[in-house]
């Protein structure tokens, strides 16, 4: 068995869907896909939906992004680790144009640099765990290893 430590939010979707929201072997933390959710895991920005529950504008994408870098932060913080030990993110979003649109300004602010040291993927997909999102990014990082 390898050695793993975990962390959570204690959000209602961690025991419904059963997932940890970050996981750490080694040197490595792999981040489970974060949402832009509150502390209390109230939704931050929504979107607004159609009938069919399909998104009717993207202009939430930014306060989105912006609230789920910020959780991606928290819960690296939880193994010492902060946005600097990300070495990949992959964002998946709803409409490229619109997260394109914002990442660059959001994604400099969030790693606090004109050039982020990580690889980045955009993936256009056509529907997240909540209807209201529109982003959701993993990453990975890597802190020193343990003495």
């Amino acid at each position: 068995m390898i050695s793993k430590q975990s962390a959570y939010f204690d959000v209602p979707w961690e025991d419904v869907y059963g997932y940890a929201q970050a996981i750490k072997v080694g040197d490595t933390i792999y981040v489970s896909g974060q949402l832009s959710h509150d502390e209390k895991g109230d939704l931050v920005a929504p979107a607004s939906l159609d009938g069919n529950g399909l998104p009717i504008d993207f202009s939430m994408m930014e306060p989105q992004m912006r609230a789920t870098y910020a959780n991606a932060a928290r819960i690296l913080a939880r193994f010492g680790a902060t946005l600097e030990n990300v070495v990949e993110e992959t964002l998946y979003v709803l409409d490229v144009d619109a997260a394109f649109a914002v990442a660059g300004a959001v994604r400099k602010e969030a790693y606090g640099a004109i050039k982020p040291r990580c690889a980045s993927n955009l993936i256009g997909v056509s529907r997240l765990a909540f209807r209201e999102q529109l982003i959701e990014i993993t990453f990975r990082a890597v802190v020193q290893a343990a003495p």
